[in-house]
């Protein structure tokens, strides 16, 4: 079993950033390939970004390329998401995933989830 906490979120101006953090327990860190992803309210969880359990694998939705970044610190079983230039339409709940090994992109693929946190952009 893997515990995650997802923790950073808040409200920022259009323009502005914020850096998630998502502490793992429960099993090996630098064993889990790591995701982020988001849910607007009336959308589907989509996918953000993901990194691979060695790191050298990272992968973004082309909405938040070159504006936000995954990073991991195995020493400190966690992963980040550095958000900047932050946009309104970035404004959703943010969870954290995890799965074995490999990155992927679809949510089916992750079987560990944190309990999210809130994300939200004013204009």
């Amino acid at each position: 079993q893997v515990q995650l906490v997802e923790s950073g979120g808040g409200l920022v101006q259009a323009g502005g950033s914020l850096r998630l953090s998502c502490a793992a327990s429960g099993r090996a860190f630098s064993s889990l390939a790591m995701g982020w992803f988001r849910q607007a309210p009336g959308k589907e969880r989509e996918f953000v970004a993901a990194i691979s359990w060695g790191g050298r694998q990272i992968d973004y939705t082309d909405s938040v390329k070159a504006r936000f970044t995954i990073s991991r610190d195995n020493a400190k079983n966690t992963v980040y998401l550095q958000m900047n230039s932050l946009k309104p339409e970035d404004t959703a709940v943010y969870y954290c995933a995890a799965r074995k090994y490999e990155l992927r992109t679809a949510r089916h693929e992750y079987p560990y989830w944190g309990q999210g946190t809130q994300v939200t952009v004013s204009s």
